[in-house]
């Protein structure tokens, strides 16, 4: 079946013998790919960032000296400093938004900085300070050593909590170098 003809096209052709020619330059194939992905990890950050704030959210409404008397039945441990630092590192995420919207690099470099710092750094105190209480739970299982939270070890909540986090943290920062690699490909090409 033949296409139609226009009047730019050569006669006996469909104009798909030009098709070499509509190629995008890699680079920003490479960008807007990993844009994409960044926002998915974005996405994924603020989900887990109100699953923190529903564990901090005892803590908040004691310091506002507001009482619910559902919340105070959950009888949620009072949270370490580590989980305020790891909140902190969701604004941080408006750095990349902004980053992604008009290719900037510093303000990318800066998100990673602060998802190092913020996010991973965090966590890794987290996994050291809970790893006690994991260890024994894995190898002696139930144990009235480890604190339990509505019948359910607390140590390895946070654990899996840690996981979800330093994957999207993980993934959000190799996509960003991937997007700082393509822009640099880009500006050196446009120097040249």
């Amino acid at each position: 079946m033949a296409s139609k003809m226009t009047l730019s096209q050569a006669l006996g052709t469909d104009g798909s013998d030009y098709s070499h020619r509509q190629k995008i330059a890699i680079h920003y194939q490479v960008s807007a790919t990993n844009k994409s992905r960044l926002k998915y990890c974005i996405f994924f950050h603020y989900l887990l960032f109100f699953i923190m704030l529903a564990k901090l959210s005892a803590d908040i409404l004691d310091y506002f000296d507001i009482f619910i008397l559902e919340v105070e039945e959950l009888q949620i441990p009072q949270p370490l400093w580590w989980e305020y630092i790891w909140c902190t590192s969701l604004p941080l995420s408006f750095l990349a938004l902004s980053a992604i919207k008009i290719n900037k690099i510093k303000t990318l470099q800066r998100y990673m900085i602060g998802i190092v710092l913020l996010g991973h750094g965090s966590l890794i105190y987290a996994t050291v300070y809970y790893f006690k209480d994991v260890w024994t739970y894995l190898t002696v299982g139930e144990s009235e050593d480890i604190y339990l939270w509505q019948g359910l070890p607390y140590g390895v909540l946070w654990y899996a909590f840690i996981l979800l986090a330093s994957q999207v943290h993980c993934f959000s920062l190799y996509f960003s170098w991937n997007l700082l690699v393509a822009w640099k490909i880009r500006s050196v090409k446009k120097m040249d």
